[in-house]
């Protein structure tokens, strides 16, 4: 069964078993699990359901199997012929997650 779903802004098609990075989920650790209510639509072909926004009574429970930063990346700014340059870096903090079941 697959289900889109609707979680840290983004919106993912899942099924049992896959494995997502997603932004982090705060004041979790690994091991934990985490339900997520906002279900866009559950089902595939003639037997899939679409909600309005949500799909009531639908949920998908996944596993936290990681908590760690994405890789650097490097934010440079220039302005030509003014001296100026400003370089930042910045890393993404992460949840690996694990689907586990989807009800609905």
């Amino acid at each position: 069964m697959k289900a889109i779903i609707k979680t840290q802004g983004r919106q993912f098609t899942v099924s049992e078993g896959d494995i997502l990075k997603v932004n982090r989920y705060k004041d979790t650790n690994t091991g934990d699990t985490v339900n997520i209510s906002e279900v866009l639509c559950i089902g595939e072909g003639a037997d899939a359901k679409f909600g309005s926004p949500f799909v009531e009574g639908a949920s998908v429970s996944a596993t936290i199997l990681e908590n760690k930063r994405d890789k650097k990346i490097i934010v440079f700014k220039m302005k030509r012929r003014k001296k100026y340059r400003r370089t930042k870096g910045h890393r993404q903090e992460l949840s690996v997650i694990k689907i586990e079941s989807i009800k609905g």
